[in-house]
């Protein structure tokens, strides 16, 4: 078992679980992962609540990330030793934690009140709600240089047609048409996760049927068009040279810079470059990933995480007041006072702040309009875990993009069978 070394933002008071004091004061125990982000949400949410209810303290602890925190949270949850209320992912991660035994109910719950509905699905299992969302969507998408727009005269594409002629008007004028940072293998999915809303779009039944194993990407054109997508910029010669050795942070960089034009990313890519090139909020805006069909031109969102109560809290009714807040308007405040938003809230009544990043405003219109569908994760449990590889493969010319979409089939069968799914 890995041994959890914790670090305490905010120490006041006893210990986890404890019942409260004489004096009627309450300390809850909140787990949270350790990154930045996180972290500073966290603090602000914390100081603003203990600031407003000044007889509960909470003492917040930080766990690793990746799939060693995700051990120590199954771990923890299991053997009963988990913190009041927690940190954790939103989405088909949820379905590894059997929160059914290990949370909280939450459905019907006051708590849930200013929730937006859309939002529900991601912390729902078995028919009950589990969580709040912490923080703000993310978008996953095409981050763009408004500035080259509006130097070439070029429109944001409502189809993947519209998107490769502005391509070539942009390589015409000698800068870099799509930005590809193959370095950072993770940034090789976008074009394929990022897709999502145009493939349920076209086929509104793919995530239950891939799940259930009837429907694969290689097969169904609405799915395979990500890895198409992938290749054909490729091929088209719209890469940016030495695209196999750039990272990520060379991607954001060129893009803030007017260097390249386009970068298949996720909006929270943005405000952690703010302080070093603070255009990053004005001059990128954010637009999804074309179809092909122009009425129907959408986004695909990453929801936020969630903070959930643990079974075994003998404060219910504090953390209860603590997620009552997480959930409200003056909580979003808060965090937009300390962290950047990537995106929207799903709070009823939370707005963006008139200083937000570009990208965040303009994912705000496509969730506005009810044209956005949270990624594929969210809504399965089914994903390989050799994806970037693939796509890395695909975007590089080396693997034909009906291949590395049958490759990724073939991917995902053992995570789906050792999950127990019927239909593999």
């Amino acid at each position: 078992m890995a041994v959890l070394a914790t670090a305490v933002l905010t120490s006041c008071g006893s210990g986890s679980g404890s019942e409260p004091a004489a004096d009627g004061s309450v300390t809850l125990s909140f787990l949270v992962d350790n990154s930045q982000g996180t972290v500073s949400t966290a603090k602000a949410l914390t100081d603003a609540f203990m600031q407003a209810n000044p007889k509960i303290k909470i003492e917040t602890e930080t766990r690793p990330g990746g799939s060693e925190g995700d051990n120590i949270v199954k771990t923890r949850l299991s053997t009963g030793d988990m913190s009041d209320v927690f940190w954790y992912n939103s989405g088909s991660l949820l379905q590894a934690l059997n929160p059914g035994q290990t949370m909280v109910d939450l459905t019907g719950d006051p708590v849930m009140a200013t929730v937006q509905k859309d939002f529900l699905p991601s912390v729902t299992q078995g028919g009950k709600v589990f969580g709040v969302p912490a923080g703000t969507v993310t978008g996953g998408g095409i981050l763009y240089n408004r500035k080259i727009y509006e130097q070439l005269g070029l429109e944001v594409p409502k189809t993947w047609a519209d998107f490769m002629a502005n391509n070539e008007k942009i390589k015409a004028a000698k800068l870099t048409p799509v930005i590809t940072t193959f370095k950072d293998t993770w940034t090789s999915q976008l074009f394929v996760l990022g897709d999502y809303y145009n493939v349920q779009a076209a086929v509104p039944s793919f995530a239950a049927d891939y799940t259930a194993g009837k429907v694969k990407f290689a097969g169904t054109p609405a799915a395979q068009a990500g890895f198409e997508h992938l290749a054909e910029v490729h091929v088209k010669g719209y890469v940016n040279e030495g695209f196999g050795s750039a990272t990520n942070d060379q991607g954001i960089k060129m893009l803030v810079e007017g260097k390249g034009a386009h970068y298949a990313m996720l909006s929270s890519a943005l405000p952690p470059v703010m302080a070093t090139m603070p255009q990053a909020g004005t001059d990128v805006g954010f637009f999804g990933i074309p179809g092909t069909d122009a009425a129907k031109s959408g986004a695909t969102i990453w929801e936020p995480a969630a903070v959930y109560v643990s079974k075994t809290t003998k404060n219910l009714e504090a953390a209860k007041k603590f997620l009552a807040f997480v959930a409200s308007p003056a909580a979003a405040d808060a965090v937009t006072k300390a962290v950047q938003p990537t995106g929207p809230y799903r709070i009823e009544g939370a707005k963006l702040p008139d200083n937000a990043i570009q990208a965040a405003k303009d994912l705000q219109v496509y969730i506005d309009e009810g044209k956005s569908a949270p990624a594929l994760e969210f809504l399965s449990p089914v994903k390989g875990p050799s994806l970037e590889q693939i796509t890395v493969a695909v975007g590089s010319g080396l693997t034909p993009a009906a291949e590395g979409a049958a490759q990724y089939d073939k991917d995902v069968e053992k995570q789906a069978q050792q999950l127990g799914l019927a239909g593999w």
